[in-house]
């Protein structure tokens, strides 16, 4: 049984967005790390432009930054395949499952580009290589644009059956099998990742409704991060 609507969280709006679909769920999360992943893919593809091929302490902190990217990029699309999409398919419409495997289907597909990526990263931050830095700026923007376009189809579509099959307590359910595992080493990386960016009253927001120990986390680790970040994408 679902919440009446006037029951339901105030869904979260961040630039890039393509839909916020109302329900039961509080998509919040999701909706950060999609945040992230779109900020981070401008920021590179800005980045291999600008950044002069023959600055190798610049490229190899592009292409260690590179790597936490994909690393959460691809436990994030784990964790729907293993847990998110199974959870739906098992209640959905045959519509729902056409929707529910073209997510998984389009993982698949971006997958490929983030390792043809992070091989340009790694050999530009061995040598400099102006055809390597040309050819890494065509992969990395084919990668923006696939990941905007399955951001935004999960946004307006999958999400929208979540919101109508799931309830919040189930939601939780998921979750918290999702984040089975997690430390406190990952979370003090992951956290200013994903705060990093976010405007100042959303991110207010957010942190005001956040349990206790990620706001210190927050707290500790997002100017680091930030002085970081500014040193990686310092051409960008």
């Amino acid at each position: 049984m679902t919440t009446a609507p006037q029951a339901w969280p105030r869904q979260l709006r961040l630039p890039g967005q393509a839909a916020a679909p109302e329900g039961p769920v509080d998509m919040q999360t999701m909706y950060l790390m999609h945040h992230a992943f779109r900020r981070d893919l401008d920021a590179f593809a800005d980045a291999v432009r600008h950044t002069p091929a023959g600055d190798r302490r610049t490229w190899q902190a592009l292409a260690a930054r590179w790597e936490l990217f994909a690393e959460v990029l691809h436990k994030h699309h784990s964790a729907e395949d293993d847990h998110v999409w199974p959870a739906l398919v098992r209640v959905g419409t045959p519509e729902d499952v056409a929707v529910l495997d073209a997510m998984a289907a389009e993982h698949g597909e971006i997958d490929p580009l983030l390792e043809s990526c992070a091989a340009g990263f790694r050999r530009l931050a061995t040598r400099a290589d102006e055809d390597a830095r040309a050819a890494l700026a065509v992969r990395v923007c084919a990668a923006r644009e696939s990941l905007r376009r399955h951001l935004a189809h999960e946004e307006s579509e999958a999400i929208a059956i979540v919101q109508r099959l799931v309830t919040a307590e189930r939601w939780h359910q998921i979750e918290a099998e999702i984040e089975k595992g997690g430390s406190l080493r990952e979370a003090a990386r992951i956290v200013p990742w994903i705060g990093h960016g976010v405007p100042r009253e959303t991110l207010e927001r957010v942190l005001d409704g956040a349990p206790a120990p990620l706001k210190v986390i927050w707290t500790l680790t997002h100017r680091g991060f930030a002085r970081r970040e500014a040193r990686t994408f310092r051409y960008a």
